[in-house]
């Protein structure tokens, strides 16, 4: 008997556990390494469970280094996913915002199809709880405030992004063909010198009247590599 067919049996409670790292808590060593906040976030998960008998986790959902704002989160859509199959009876949380801080996602999913498919709802640190009446409006509330912080951060980022731009800084995560971020500042370019003979060379061929498909045809016959893959051959990630 698996998990969780042994979880019916008992006619326990499904529970899913959704963790997720915020911005403000980025306190790891390394990517590789599971931050501080999603062990803490972990533990206090499985407290709760522990503490509730006829509750059982069956299976967790972990989104690191991901912002709750909306965009595609992997680990959130097999949450989604695994609610909608009827395989969880809870998903439990931190607090609602570690779900999302979107409020269409915290309408449309906590709101309404969750009630659909008779799944509850359990933020532990901000009393939500889907199962009480009247948790609705406080809710809601929590949504609108953890919409305004994403609206707050987004006009702050801007701010900060259009003043670097001012000051001639650079702002992207890395450099067009041709170039380098500078490893002493961040906000600087830097030529890159093998890749910059190759700039020239293109733009030398095309003065003598070759096309793009010319130009890569001969740039291919020289085993010269694509810009995504140049960078990838010297280890910069392009997304």
């Amino acid at each position: 008997m698996n998990e969780m067919e042994s979880v019916r049996e008992k006619k326990l409670l499904r529970v899913g556990i959704y963790l997720r790292l915020s911005n403000e808590d980025r306190d790891k060593q390394s990517k590789d390494d599971d931050s501080e906040s999603i062990k803490n976030q972990r533990n206090m998960l499985i407290d709760y469970i522990d503490k509730h008998p006829d509750f059982a986790l069956v299976d967790e959902y972990c989104d690191e280094d991901l912002s709750g704002a909306g965009t595609y989160r992997p680990e959130f859509e097999r949450l989604i996913k695994d609610c909608e199959d009827r395989k969880l009876d809870i998903v439990l949380c931190k607090s609602q915002s570690r779900f999302s801080r979107d409020m269409e996602v915290v309408e449309r999913y906590i709101n309404n199809k969750f009630k659909e498919w008779n799944i509850r709802f359990i933020g532990i640190s901000d009393n939500t709880d889907t199962e009480i009446l009247g948790n609705k409006k406080s809710r809601q509330i929590n949504g609108l405030v953890n919409e305004w912080y994403l609206e707050d951060v987004s006009a702050n980022i801007r701010s900060a992004f259009n003043s670097k731009m001012k000051q001639g800084e650079f702002i992207s995560p890395f450099a067009s063909f041709g170039y380098e971020v500078s490893k002493e500042d961040n906000n600087k370019l830097v030529v890159d010198p093998v890749a910059s003979e190759i700039v020239k060379e293109i733009y030398d061929l095309y003065l003598k009247g070759l096309g793009f498909t010319g130009i890569a045809k001969h740039l291919n016959s020289k085993n010269i590599p694509s810009p995504s893959l140049y960078k990838y051959q010297k280890g910069i990630k392009c997304h």
